[in-house]
């Protein structure tokens, strides 16, 4: 089998899936260690054997339904390769929108935490754009932060630090010039948390409560009291959530709130700073 058969076996086998394309290039360049440019260059370069029985094994496990990220291992976000696990909440395309909209607020020599922190995505992506700034990451599940600190290592990150806490409720009085978060924000009861690749992800970094807003209104009241003053609190929400959380954000204290929406433009973030 060559790179081309590999690849047409891959897509007819996962047709009935999300991505075939996508998915059959991402896990042979896994197994190949290579880039998707090198596929097309090579196309009618064989597999050997046993590179053909490891693809074909990462296909079922794919087929069965098992994430692409949890197969490889990996997952880009912003410039980073980051290791993921079944203890981590695998990053998405959309979250980088809220490093973009932080690196907007950074400057040098302030203290910004991401609150959920699970891979490390959100902080380890700010750390490495910001070198001169101090990160906090915290995640209540010990696992999780083991996976975080081994993708600090990896990429060279050493301007983060990391806390097993819930939200900031270890932190003192007025520490923070930023504050960020993707917490959990869909309905404990929505029947989309058994499907795809959420079925294999920890239910406490998806579900919230009854409205899906329990921990964003923990987090907003907290950082009334963690933030500095004029500092910024930046969260991820659902896309039907805007108009809830700019009023969680303004009922706190916070102006100059705002909305932003995701590549799919889907309200995705809101931001506001402490004034009160």
């Amino acid at each position: 089998m060559n790179i081309a058969q590999a690849l047409d076996y891959s897509r007819s086998a996962l047709v009935d899936t999300e991505s075939p394309d996508i998915d059959s290039t991402v896990l042979l360049c896994h197994i190949l260690e290579c880039q998707a440019t090198y596929l097309h260059t090579w196309s009618d370069k064989n597999l050997t054997t046993e590179q053909q029985s490891r693809f074909e094994d990462l296909v079922q496990q794919r087929l069965a339904g098992n994430p692409v990220a949890h197969i490889t291992g990996i997952r880009g976000f912003w410039s980073l390769d980051l290791k993921v696990t079944e203890a981590t909440l695998i990053p998405r395309p959309d979250t980088e929108l809220l490093v973009s909209l932080a690196l907007t607020k950074i400057k040098p020599d302030m203290k910004v935490a991401d609150l959920g922190t699970g891979s490390g995505a959100i902080a380890l992506a700010l750390a490495v754009e910001r070198p001169d700034i101090n990160v906090m990451a915290s995640d209540y599940s010990w696992s999780a932060l083991q996976v975080a600190k081994l993708n600090a290592v990896e990429n060279q990150i050493h301007n983060v630090s990391f806390i097993q806490a819930n939200w900031l409720s270890a932190c003192k009085k007025e520490v923070f010039d930023i504050v960020i978060s993707n917490p959990p924000y869909i309905v404990e009861d929505d029947p989309h948390l058994t499907d795809g690749d959420v079925r294999f992800e920890p239910i406490t970094a998806l579900a919230s409560g009854n409205d899906g807003l329990k921990d964003i209104r923990i987090i907003v009241e907290q950082a009334r009291h963690s933030l500095k003053k004029e500092g910024w609190l930046l969260i991820e929400h659902g896309h039907h959530q805007a108009e809830q959380v700019m009023q969680l954000l303004y009922d706190a204290g916070f102006s100059h709130i705002s909305s932003h929406q995701d590549f799919g433009d889907n309200d995705r973030v809101v931001m506001g700073q402490l004034t009160l």
